[in-house]
């Protein structure tokens, strides 16, 4: 088996912000987008914000899931998230084996990791 995407699930209401934080990070990997969804995509990867009837407010527990996205510039990758609105978990710091990590929460409150190996 190979992973090929993920969903982030949100309200009608958080819609909005939601899709404008993950356009603003990725907007160039935009693939569709419509009414309460849109998709990003990478060549074996494909990324959704869409609704949910389930869903309410922002996460409870945000560490449950996290996604991770590799950069060539963990700074900038940073600092673009927080100006979209990401709440700082943790800034960037060097891991035991060399590479850069960071993690912010997006507007619903789920985590993103920013790898630089």
């Amino acid at each position: 088996m190979i992973l090929t995407g993920a969903i982030v699930s949100t309200t009608a209401e958080r819609f909005a912000t939601l899709r404008d934080f993950y356009a603003g990070l990725f907007g160039d990997h935009v693939r569709t987008t419509r009414e309460g969804f849109v998709s990003f995509e990478w060549p074996d990867l494909r990324l959704t914000v869409t609704l949910h009837s389930a869903i309410a407010g922002e996460a409870v527990e945000p560490q449950r899931v996290m996604l991770n996205f590799a950069t060539a510039d963990i700074g900038q990758a940073f600092d673009v998230a927080v100006t979209l609105g990401a709440r700082i978990v943790r800034r960037p710091v060097r891991e035991h084996w060399g590479g850069l990590v960071a993690t912010v929460a997006d507007p619903d409150g789920n985590y993103i990791q920013f790898l630089e190996f």
